[in-house]
């Protein structure tokens, strides 16, 4: 991956669009700026498949002011955060291991939800890199009540999580990490809505607990 922050998110807003996770300019991606109490956020309006180092605001997590970076940093310009900012900074405040956060609309996710269906965890690749996934009820997208209640969902340390009817948001402690997830979140989503279709939702397989009581556990599991 390539070493600024930027440049990697840059990378999964380009392959996310690829792989149909978001359409045009839906969606927003983070990542906290090591050494500050600030992250990179992508602007208002950008696409995906478009950024570039000069397509982020740095922003301060304490207070969402624009954020001066510490000494022998590069001026960024000031550009409009994203309107979801409020979704983002929470979750920041509220998960201090978290250093990317990655929302999208995945439409296979989103049709789920819709349907009144959970993702189901399927392959050892989704239990580890997902774990669970959670569903945060319906709020105004980016207002102060769907941030705050994200972010209360995922304080008990739930990195994955279905906006109803709005998106997605996954978080990591790399940008690399979170794409993963975001890649497996709607895998999850698309062999779940396969046996839907085919009748056979009732009958699909989960992995077994067991191996999701090993990857809780203090000894680490290889998939």
């Amino acid at each position: 991956m390539p070493g600024d922050l930027r440049d990697q998110l840059a990378h999964v807003g380009y392959d996310v669009v690829q792989a149909g996770l978001v359409c045009g300019s839906g969606g927003n991606l983070s990542a906290r700026i090591p050494d500050e109490d600030a992250c990179w956020v992508t602007a208002s309006g950008t696409w995906l498949d478009r950024l570039s180092r000069t397509s982020f605001a740095p922003i301060r997590i304490a207070d969402g002011a624009p954020a001066t970076l510490g000494a022998g940093a590069l001026p960024a310009p000031r550009l409009a955060p994203t309107s979801e900012l409020a979704l983002h900074l929470a979750l920041y405040r509220a998960r201090p291991d978290v250093n990317a956060i990655v929302h999208l609309h995945p439409q296979t996710a989103l049709l789920l939800d819709a349907l009144g269906e959970h993702i189901r965890i399927v392959t050892t690749d989704h239990a580890y890199y997902l774990a669970r996934v959670s569903t945060v009820p319906f709020r105004l997208p980016g207002g102060a009540e769907v941030a705050a209640l994200t972010a209360a969902m995922a304080a008990d340390g739930t990195n994955c999580l279905v906006l109803s009817q709005h998106g997605c948001v996954v978080m990591a402690d790399t940008v690399e990490l979170a794409h993963k997830r975001a890649r497996n979140l709607e895998e999850a989503a698309q062999l779940t809505y396969r046996a839907l279709t085919l009748g056979r939702l009732d009958s699909l397989r989960e992995v077994p607990e067991e191996f999701l009581d090993r990857l809780a556990g203090p000894e680490p599991v290889s998939v």
